[in-house]
C-alpha cells in the first residue's frame, strides 16, 4: 500500500524483534485413503474464512490489530483496537470499516483524528515465502477510500526489506485495482507495477472478487478472478535488487484519505466496508524433483525452454536441462521455467493440449500425481497422455480418458 511521494512509517512498535515464521496456524490437506494416494496434496498454510458470532473479534491466533495513525502517507483514520472498526458479521466475513467520528479524541497528524478504521498483520503469527496468496473481497466505494491487501518482508526495513502489494485501490477508480513491487530504488511513486480494469465500466465494490497473487523464487504474477494482469521477475527492475525471496506477513486495511486516493469529499457516504469473505496462502514450496519421465524413457519438455504462454509441452530425450525440470507444488500445481503446467483454454475433452501458461489458480492448473504414476487432471478427470503413443521427440502432450496405457505413465523426480 505505497504512497506516491513518501515512504510508510509501520506502526506497530519494536515489530521487528517479533517477526518470525509460525507453524500454528498451519493445516496441511489430507488425501482421501479411499482414492489415489497423490504425490503432494494440496498444503494451506494460512486460512481464514471468518467464522463466528457476528461482532466477535478476529482470531487473534492468526491477527493482530495495529493502532495510530500515519502521518507518512498523509492518511486521516486512526486504526483502533477492539471490535468497533474490525469484526466478524456473523455470515463468515471480516468487516473493516471505516467511520467518520472521533470517539474517544483521538490524536492524528493533522490535529484531533476525524476518522477511525483499522489494520489487521499476521507479523509474528504467519509469514509465507512463496505460494498462492489469495483474498476474496468487496471493497468500499468513495473519494478518499484505499482498501489493500498486501505482504510486508521480514525484517520490516521499508522499503529495502520489500512490499508486495496484492490489491489496491483507490476510490477515484471504482472499476480498476493495482498490484505493485516497492523495494529499494522502486518505492512510492517508483514502484513497479500495473492495473486491473473491469469491463463494461463495472465497479469493484458492486460485488465479491478475488485477487491473487501466485509467488515463486524470482517470479511474481497477479491475478482478478482468475484472470492473469501482469507478471514480474528481476528483469523488470532495471538492475535494481530483487528482495522477494523471503519470508512476507499479510497485511489487510482500509485507509481514508493520503497522497494518492486524495481525501473525502462532500460526495464519500459514511460508514464504508471492507468485507473480507476468506484469505488462504497455498505453498507451491516442494522441493524441486527434476525430470518426469514417461514413454520409452523420454521427459515432458518445454518446447524450447521458451517461457511464453501457450508454449507446447511435448516429450523429448531427457537432457538435464532447465526445460526438464520440474515442481510438484504442494498446492497441486506442475511448474518449470517460472510458470505451471496448464490445459489450454480450461478443457476438458479428450485431446486438448498441455501448455505452459502464468501460474493463475484455476483448476486448468491442478494436477495429482496417483500411486499407479498417473497425472490426473480432476477438472477434466483425465490424464496427462502421449499423443498417439508415440515416442518421438517433439511428440505433444495432452489430455485423455486414463486407461493405464504406457503412454500415460510417469516417473516423477
Amino acid at each position: 500500500m505505497f504512497s506516491p511521494r513518501t515512504r510508510r512509517r509501520w506502526l506497530i512498535a519494536a515489530l521487528s524483534a517479533v517477526l518470525v515464521a509460525s507453524g500454528a496456524a498451519g493445516t496441511t490437506a489430507q488425501a482421501d485413503p479411499a482414492g489415489p494416494a497423490p504425490a503432494a496434496a494440496a498444503a494451506v498454510t494460512f486460512s481464514d474464512t471468518f467464522d463466528g458470532p457476528a461482532g466477535a473479534a478476529v482470531d487473534s491466533s492468526k491477527w493482530q490489530l495495529e493502532t495510530g495513525d500515519n502521518v507518512n502517507n498523509h492518511e486521516r483514520q486512526y486504526y483502533t483496537s477492539g471490535t468497533r472498526n474490525a469484526a466478524l458479521d456473523g455470515q463468515g466475513h471480516l468487516v473493516i470499516t471505516a467511520r467518520k467520528e472521533n470517539p474517544a479524541n483521538y490524536q492524528c497528524w493533522y490535529g484531533t483524528c476525524q476518522y477511525t478504521s483499522a489494520r489487521l498483520n499476521t507479523a509474528g503469527k504467519f509469514t509465507a515465502q512463496y505460494g498462492h496468496v489469495e483474498a476474496r473481497m468487496k471493497v468500499p466505494r468513495g473519494q478518499g477510500m484505499w482498501p489493500a491487501f498486501w505482504m510486508l518482508g521480514t525484517p520490516v526495513n521499508w522499503p529495502d526489506s520489500g512490499e508486495i502489494d496484492i490489491m489496491e485501490n483507490v476510490g477515484f477508480e471504482p472499476s480498476t485495482v493495482h498490484g505493485t513491487l516497492h523495494g529499494p530504488g522502486y518505492s512510492g511513486s517508483g514502484g513497479i507495477g500495473a492495473g486491473y480494469t473491469l469491463p463494461g465500466g463495472r465497479a469493484f465494490a458492486d460485488d465479491f472478487h478475488t485477487f491473487a497473487v501466485d509467488w515463486a523464487p524470482d517470479s511474481i504474477t497477479w491475478s482478478v478472478d482468475g484472470n492473469v494482469y501482469q507478471r514480474r521477475t528481476p528483469a523488470d527492475l532495471g538492475g535494481r535488487q530483487w528482495v522477494f525471496n523471503r519470508p512476507y506477513f499479510l497485511i489487510l486495511n482500509l485507509a481514508v484519505g493520503g497522497y494518492w486516493p486524495g481525501d473525502p469529499d462532500g460526495s464519500t457516504v459514511f460508514p464504508q466496508q471492507l468485507v473480507v469473505d476468506h484469505v488462504s496462502v497455498t505453498t507451491n514450496d516442494a522441493p524441486a524433483v527434476g525430470a518426469i519421465r514417461g514413454l520409452a524413457g523420454k521427459c515432458v519438455d518445454v518446447a524450447g525452454a521458451n517461457t511464453a504462454n501457450g508454449t507446447p509441452v511435448q516429450l523429448y530425450d531427457c537432457n538435464g536441462t532447465s526445460a526438464q525440470r520440474w515442481s510438484v507444488g504442494g498446492d497441486g500445481t506442475i511448474r518449470a521455467l517460472g510458470k505451471c503446467l496448464d490445459v489450454a483454454s480450461g478443457g476438458t475433452a479428450d485431446g486438448t493440449p498441455v501448455q505452459l501458461w502464468d501460474c493463475n489458480g484455476t483448476a486448468a492448473q491442478r494436477w495429482v500425481v496417483t500411486g499407479a504414476r498417473d497425472i490426473v487432471n480432476p477438472q477434466a478427470d483425465k490424464c496427462l497422455d502421449v499423443t498417439g503413443n508415440n515416442s518421438a521427440n517433439g511428440t505433444r502432450l495432452h489430455l485423455w480418458t486414463c486407461s493405464g496405457g504406457a503412454n500415460q505413465k510417469w516417473t516423477v523426480g
